[in-house]
């Protein structure tokens, strides 16, 4: 990689591929907790635990969930769906004690209530299906209505310890847990985006298709809204349940909704298919996913629109991701970055369309 193309907001910066008998392929999460380091080896059905941060290009996983043996990727691992196997894990939240992970496409959320020890340890509790042994969309398939205790599609989820949200992307909507579930298909307590937990429409005044959520120290909350290209942001987040978000990233108002508002190129204040937002220090960090560049703000945003103050990954502003860098090949600069956390100093980027993690320092 050229490490050039990240900016000059990133300090030594290093690729990671992962286990070097099979690297990632597409991976879509990415998570750091008590310096132990969690990637969703995507589109390998797996998701990695490594103890310690790593810092070499290549690092065999301390355990693996979802599949058996390094060697393996397939589907559910080849066998039935259970209470060991995943289908493209995407969204992952830890504290370094507890694991939850959004295993999308069997359309439930997965709990460890003890970090896992070893490979396709089993999980403790699901949520979105009444057993380990279902995975239809909303228990019953794609054309029934959402209940307070199904899923469709959940990409993200996140935790502070106590409370869970999980972005239910394909009911668009957002599911709030005021405690953490410690029984199979536990109901909602709340919901973000929907008058009530049966309704699944395409309201555009809500989250449409939400597929990330995070919360900061100071309760403020941010949805990656990523079919309509923007990310919403509620100062505190017990008001978005009952009104619409404070703060619009990467539109002018709630009726907009255009691919980097409809511009041949992007600029500082526009969006293509948004996947992530970060909380980092003072302001926020966003993955403008579709421009191939993270957007970053100092503060966090007191008016719709506004342009971001810098950006990583990209010479400028106007560089989408049709760049020179990438004429020959992905691989010299970052490319449909899904995911980012930070942790201390540090950011993690999953670095989704080159099948590799970021690591550097802000």
């Amino acid at each position: 990689m050229n490490y050039k193309t990240l900016g000059d907001k990133i300090k030594n910066a290093y690729t990671f591929k992962g286990s070097e008998q099979k690297p990632f392929l597409a991976p879509r999460g990415v998570f750091v907790a008590n310096n132990m380091l969690f990637v969703s080896d995507t589109g390998q059905n797996r998701v990695f635990i490594w103890k310690n941060i790593p810092t070499t290009e290549f690092q065999e996983p301390d355990v693996i969930l979802g599949q058996e043996v390094i060697e393996d990727s397939g589907r559910n691992a080849n066998t039935e769906v259970s209470s060991k196997t995943l289908h493209y894990p995407s969204g992952i939240w830890s504290d370094g004690k507890k694991l939850i992970v959004a295993d999308a496409w069997n359309h439930r959320v997965l709990l460890w209530h003890t970090m896992p020890t070893k490979n396709a340890q089993p999980a403790d509790v699901v949520l979105g299906q009444p057993n380990f042994n279902s995975n239809q969309p909303n228990v019953k398939g794609q054309a029934e209505n959402p209940e307070a205790n199904t899923l469709n599609w959940p990409y993200g989820v996140f935790s502070n310890g106590e409370n869970l949200w999980i972005a239910d992307t394909g009911n668009r909507r957002v599911l709030f847990f005021e405690n953490l579930p410690t029984e199979n298909f536990s109901r909602a307590d709340k919901v973000i985006g929907k008058p009530n937990f049966t309704t699944r429409d395409y309201e555009n005044n809500n989250p449409i298709w939400p597929y990330s959520v995070k919360v900061n120290e100071k309760g403020a909350l941010a949805i990656a809204d990523t079919q309509f290209y923007r990310v919403l942001v509620w100062h505190t987040q017990n008001d978005a349940f009952q009104k619409q978000a404070d703060i619009i990233i990467g539109q002018e108002n709630f009726d907009a909704c255009g691919q980097n508002q409809f511009r041949l190129t992007p600029e500082a204040n526009t969006l293509n298919w948004t996947y992530d937002a970060c909380f980092y220090k003072e302001g926020i960090l966003v993955n403008d996913t579709g421009n191939s560049r993270i957007l970053g703000f100092n503060t966090i945003p007191t008016v719709n629109n506004k342009p971001a103050d810098w950006l990583i990954g990209r010479p400028n502003f106007q560089t989408s991701s049709e760049y020179k860098e990438n004429l020959t090949g992905t691989q010299s600069a970052i490319y449909w970055p899904f995911s980012i956390t930070t942790y201390a100093n540090q950011l993690f980027i999953a670095d989704t369309g080159n099948h590799r993690v970021i690591i550097g320092s802000l």
